[in-house]
C-alpha cells in the first residue's frame, strides 16, 4: 500500500459543496426472494423449482468468500439482508456524508445479463430493472437505474431499451464485459443502435460471463481473480473500435465501469501502431483508434490507480481525457473509493467539477 494514502483525520478536498456524481452504486436483493414480487408465478415456480441456469455450472463466482464475503464492505451489512438491499443504510453511509447528489445504480444480481434459459433470462432482466425503480429509484430520487438486458436475445433487448426509453429514471444500458462473444460482432449491433438511438450509454460493468477461470487457466489467487476482470474490458474496447461500430453508430457512448483506466493509455497506443502498420485489415476504419478512445469510450475510477508520486495522476489523466472520467465509489463493496480519499493529487477546480459531476451530467444527460 502506497505511502501517499490520507489519513481519514486528513481529507483531501477532492470534492464540492455542488455534490458529486457516483457512477457505481450497487443495489442488492433482501434476500434470495428479493426478486420474487416482479416476477410472474410461472417464474417464481421455476426458480424454486430448478433455480438459475447459468455458464459456470461448477464454479461459482466468489470463491474467496472468507477474504472478502461476496466482496462486500464489512461495516455495510444491515441489520437484515446483505449491504446494498438497505436504502436506509446507504444513505447514512455513502449518499448523505458524502453529498451524492446524483447516482447510477449497477445492479449486480440474479443471472446478470443472462444465463442459458433466454425466456427466463428475459423475465429475470425485466423484473431487476421494476425492481430498481420500486425499491431504490422511487423512494430516492437521487438514485437511477440502468437497464438490463439480455445480449444474447437482441430482439428481447431492444424491446427492453424501448418500453424504458421514455422513462427519465433510467439512464443507461447496462451489459457486463463477459459477453459470449466481443460487443462489437453483428449480433449485438441491433442493441447497440438501439441503446444510441434513444439516448442511452452503454454502461459496461466487470462481470458476466467471466467465471473464475483466466483465458489462461485457473488462477491461484484472490488478487489474480481481482484483477483479470480487466482484460474483459480491454478486449470489449478493441472489439467496438476494430469492429467499426462508432463509425457506423457515432452517437454511441462506452462507459468501462470498475475496471481502472490507465492501462487505456497504452492499449490506444497500441492499437494505433497496428492500425497504421496494418490498417489494409480494417479498411473501413475512418480513425485511428486512440480518436475512438477520447470521442466514445468513458471510464469511472473505481478502482482509482495510485501512483507512488501523487501528482502523476494529473498526467494520466490528462491522457486518458479529464472530459472522460467520472468517479465511481462502488458502494458497498470492499474497494469501496470514499471520494474526500480516492484521489491523493492536487486537482484544479475545474477538473474536479469534470471528474465529479459535469461529465457524468453530460453522458447521462442530467439537466
Amino acid at each position: 500500500m502506497n505511502d501517499t494514502i490520507a489519513s481519514p483525520r486528513q481529507p483531501v478536498r477532492s470534492t464540492s459543496s455542488a455534490g458529486i456524481a457516483d457512477s457505481d452504486i450497487h443495489p442488492e436483493f433482501k434476500d434470495r426472494y428479493g426478486l420474487h414480487p416482479y416476477l410472474s408465478k410461472r417464474w417464481r415456480d421455476h426458480l424454486d423449482q430448478y433455480g438459475e441456469l447459468g455458464f459456470e455450472a461448477l464454479a461459482g463466482g466468489y470463491l474467496y468468500d472468507g477474504y472478502t464475503p461476496l466482496a462486500l464492505r464489512r461495516d455495510a451489512w444491515p441489520d437484515e439482508g446483505l449491504p446494498g438491499s438497505d436504502l436506509a443504510l446507504m444513505r447514512k453511509q455513502h449518499l448523505d456524508p458524502n453529498n451524492v447528489v446524483f447516482g447510477v445504480l449497477e445492479p449486480m444480481v440474479a443471472l446478470g445479463n443472462g444465463g442459458r434459459n433466454l425466456d427466463l433470462s428475459n423475465a429475470m432482466s425485466t423484473a431487476i430493472n421494476d425492481w430498481q425503480i420500486a425499491e431504490f429509484v422511487e423512494p430516492e430520487d437521487r438514485l437511477r437505474a440502468s437497464v438490463m438486458v439480455v445480449p444474447d436475445d437482441a430482439v428481447s433487448a431492444v424491446a427492453e431499451i424501448e418500453k424504458r426509453a421514455l422513462d427519465a429514471r433510467f439512464v443507461q444500458v447496462q451489459i457486463f464485459t463477459g459477453t459470449t462473444e466481443p460487443l462489437g460482432h453483428r449480433r449485438y449491433r441491433p442493441i447497440l443502435e438501439a441503446a444510441a438511438h434513444h439516448g442511452f450509454p452503454i454502461g459496461m460493468h466487470v462481470g458476466g460471463r467471466l467465471g473464475t477461470r483466466t483465458a489462461s487457466g485457473w488462477p491461484s489467487y484472490y488478487s489474480e481473480f481481482h484483477l483479470y476482470n480487466t482484460f474483459a474490458a480491454q478486449s470489449q474496447i478493441m472489439s467496438l473500435i476494430l469492429e467499426g461500430v462508432f463509425d457506423q453508430v457515432p452517437s454511441l457512448k462506452v462507459i468501462i465501469i470498475e475496471s481502472g483506466c490507465s492501462w487505456s493509455i497504452g492499449l490506444g497506443e497500441r492499437l494505433d501502431m497496428l492500425w497504421q502498420r496494418m490498417g489494409s485489415e480494417v479498411a473501413s476504419l475512418k480513425h485511428p483508434p486512440s480518436h475512438y478512445l477520447r470521442q466514445n469510450i468513458y471510464f469511472s475510477t473505481q478502482p482509482v490507480e495510485e501512483p507512488d508520486n501523487p501528482e502523476e495522476l494529473n498526467y494520466l489523466f490528462e491522457q486518458i481525457g479529464w472530459g472522460n472520467l467520472m468517479y465511481a465509489s462502488d458502494y458497498p463493496h470492499w474497494d469501496f473509493d470514499d471520494p474526500r480519499y480516492a484521489f491523493k493529487a492536487r486537482i484544479s477546480e475545474e477538473h474536479k467539477a469534470m471528474l465529479f459531476r459535469e461529465n457524468a451530467k453530460k453522458v447521462y444527460r442530467i439537466p
